[in-house]
């Protein structure tokens, strides 16, 4: 009987269990888990997202796999979990910064986006017939002020604002390294520089073309990706460094 009424927790995407618990809810948290590493960093000068693409095939085209999204002209997302709930979710974050352009004339807030993202990510822990989003998401940006932002959002729907953050596989390991390295006095090119030595961390053998950069600094308040090549001189820089 006992085994019944755990079954009946675990199954119920949105059945507290005895002790408080929504199972289906830490079970998209160990699916994020299993995505490859995306870091967040923020900075003085703006926000820079980093993710790691790993190819596990010589015959995939590395393009074809997006890991990091632009939501509007001063907002991106880096994913790690599903791809699939990645794109669901950037869509919908896509069509409420577009209706706050309509409705008020003014780009949406850094906040205010991952708010209305998490608000819609816990709609899916209280309905039935539905399950929790099996991906996290690193929201960062610039604020119509120039305020530079960063947020995650988790599968029970809720908001972290953060100084530097990594989502997806080896997160404690990654998170950990950050919060010994990371510096408020940073830079934009110190917080891309910090941001690939974190993902390094995961994947000794990272490669450029399998890396994507995103930032969004100060001073344009719009998302510039990074190229190939100014990727490569990043991590040579690192490599460098270590000899």
């Amino acid at each position: 009987m006992q085994d019944q009424n755990q079954q009946a927790y675990d199954r119920g995407t949105n059945i507290f269990s005895p002790d408080g618990r929504l199972y289906q809810v830490e079970y998209a948290r160990e699916a994020i888990k299993r995505g490859t590493a995306s870091v967040g960093v923020r900075t003085a000068d703006g926000t820079v997202l980093a993710a790691d693409r790993q190819v596990h095939s010589s015959l995939v085209e590395e393009q074809s796999i997006e890991k990091l999204h632009r939501i509007d002209d001063h907002i991106a997302v880096a994913s790690a979990g599903h791809v699939a709930d990645a794109r669901q979710l950037v869509d919908f974050a896509r069509e409420q910064a577009q209706v706050n352009r309509l409705r008020y004339d003014e780009p949406i807030g850094v906040e205010s986006l991952a708010k209305e993202v998490t608000d819609y990510i816990q709609r899916y822990t209280q309905s039935g017939g539905v399950r929790p989003f099996g991906v996290a998401l690193a929201v960062g940006g610039v604020d119509p002020d120039g305020t530079p932002r960063l947020f995650e959002t988790d599968p029970s729907g809720t908001p972290y604002e953060w100084k530097a953050t990594a989502i997806g596989g080896e997160r404690e390991t990654l998170q950990g390294f950050l919060e010994d390295e990371y510096r408020t006095d940073l830079d934009l090119d110190g917080g891309v520089t910090l941001a690939l030595e974190t993902l390094a961390r995961s994947n000794e053998d990272i490669d450029p073309e399998a890396v994507e950069v995103s930032v969004v600094d100060t001073e344009s308040h719009s998302v510039r990706s990074l190229e190939g090549d100014e990727v490569a001189g990043h991590l040579a820089e690192l490599e460098g460094s270590d000899e």
